[in-house]
């Protein structure tokens, strides 16, 4: 059967999973924004069936870690009087997304957690065939000499993850009313 036409690019749904607490997890607002609803509307179907949602499914991040990502990436200032988050954003793991399904069902919903799914799935994918590669490097490691171990320095260096902190290049589009257009620097004022 061939797949449907892709509701939401692949890639916006990778960029929204996070490592946050050793988990892979998805935040309110980014949910929200997938699922064509508001956050308030998303956090107040979440709290009418909370049963659904235990702490391994879903979790609300801490004032700390609130404060941390706010300075990873720039979000409106309460003070600006363009309001902003007051409180601390809810992670799913991706268990609780799998579960948002049954509370937010509507079709787009049910068509965006597929995608989901598959966002996870190949994310799972990806970090264990990197894992593999790793065990496969340090096989190789061992049987050659110190000459041999720039090479693998080398190889290692260019496996790791880029800094988070490093600047992207090329062009950047802003989407219309969207939560993350407050995350985007802005260069100039309008």
């Amino acid at each position: 059967m061939a797949q449907a036409t892709s509701l939401i690019p692949a890639e916006r749904i990778e960029n929204s999973i996070l490592l946050i607490r050793k988990e892979k997890v998805i935040l309110d607002e980014d949910l929200a924004f997938l699922y064509g609803v508001s956050t308030k509307v998303l956090i107040q179907a979440v709290k009418r069936n909370i049963e659904r949602f235990p702490p391994d499914f879903m979790f609300q991040l801490s004032k700390e870690e609130f404060a941390f990502l706010r300075s990873q990436i720039v979000t409106s200032k309460l003070k600006s009087g363009r309001g902003g988050r007051r409180y601390p954003p809810y992670a799913f793991t991706e268990e609780g997304v799998a579960m948002l399904s049954s509370v937010l069902n509507s079709p787009r919903a049910i068509r965006v957690n597929i995608e989901i799914m598959r966002a996870f799935v190949r994310l799972r994918k990806l970090l264990a065939s990197n894992a593999d590669l790793a065990r496969k490097l340090e096989a190789l490691e061992k049987k050659y000499d110190a000459q041999g171990k720039a090479i693998f320095d080398a190889i290692r260096q260019l496996m790791t993850q880029p800094k988070a902190d490093r600047k992207k290049i090329g062009f950047h589009l802003k989407e219309r009313h969207s939560p993350y257009m407050a995350r985007v620097k802005k260069r100039h004022p309008n």
